[in-house]
Parts: C-alpha cells; structure tokens; sequence
C-alpha cells in the first residue's frame, strides 16, 4: 500500500520528533490515498465480514446496495493505516484509550480512492501523569470525491517533549 500526503501542510516535526506539543487545535491535515480494488474488498471481507454484499459481486448486485461495497471494517483498517503512517508520531505515542462516534456515512465500492481528513479538535496535559497529553481528533475518510465516507472521534496520549537541560 502507498500513501501521499496531499492537501498541502503537514505538521512542521516529523512524525520521527513529533510530541504533544506539536499536536495543535485546529490544525487540519489530509493524508492520502488508498484505492480499494474488488479483489482487496473480496478478500477482507471472505476473513472477517463475509456477507454476500461484501463477498459475492452477484448477490451484492441484487442487494440494498446495488454492486460490491468494503466493509466498514476494511474502511477502518485502511483510516487506520494511514493515521498511523502520517499522523501518530513514532517516537511519543503511548497508544489510545479509543474512539467515539464511528459511523459509516456512505459504501466504499471497488476503485474508491480513500484519504482521511484529521482535524485536530483539542489537547490537554494529563492531570494524573503530567509527562504526557491526550489529544482529541476528528477524522474523517473521504472518496476521491471527497464526500465522507466514515467519521470517528479518536483519542490518543501523547508523551510530552523531552526538556533539555
């Protein structure tokens, strides 16, 4: 799988140097993007969401949604890629007590071109432990035509930048 980043700015660290004081609200970034082909939707879903609109590209013509879609949960995993490829840093990131607020708003069908939007919707410093921050993120996984696909809240601890002495 292949990734860019699209839409212009990135955070001005690296995701190698990039701690919560880095992780700015308001700050939008857009990374992208994954192209879903039929055999990758077929072969997710035949292991773990093996319904026939998921899995059979004839009875998924007849279905609720007329042709072949992804599973959310294959949508999740590729949101989920390229969050942790571009977004979560690599040397502060002290993992995720979840997210809120999944939805799938709209299919993902074979040849859909998915990139994520994440808008960074707030930070704090921990009270409990102080040597590191939770941020809240909105995310949203567009199409190539950039509607909403899934949406989801995240939440991710961060540790806090090194002082230097």
């Amino acid at each position: 799988m292949t990734t860019t980043v699209t839409g212009g700015a990135d955070f001005a660290a690296p995701s190698t140097d990039r701690y919560f004081e880095d992780y700015v609200p308001g700050a939008v970034y857009t990374y992208g993007s994954v192209v879903l082909t039929e055999e990758e939707i077929l072969d997710f879903a035949r292991r773990f969401d093996p319904q026939s609109f998921h899995t059979d590209p004839g009875a998924a013509a007849d279905g609720p949604f007329k042709g072949l879609i992804a599973s959310g949960w294959h949508t999740s995993a590729v949101m989920m890629r390229l969050y942790a490829d571009h977004f979560v840093s690599k040397v502060a990131s002290l993992a995720s007590p979840g997210v809120d607020e999944l939805r799938w708003v709209q299919p993902v069908r074979p040849g859909d071109a998915l990139s994520i939007r994440t808008t960074i919707l707030d930070a704090r410093v921990s009270r409990s432990k102080p040597d590191r921050g939770i941020v809240r993120t909105g995310i949203e996984v567009l199409n190539q035509r950039g509607e909403p696909v899934m949406t989801l809240t995240a939440m991710n601890f961060f540790a806090r930048r090194p002082t230097r002495s």
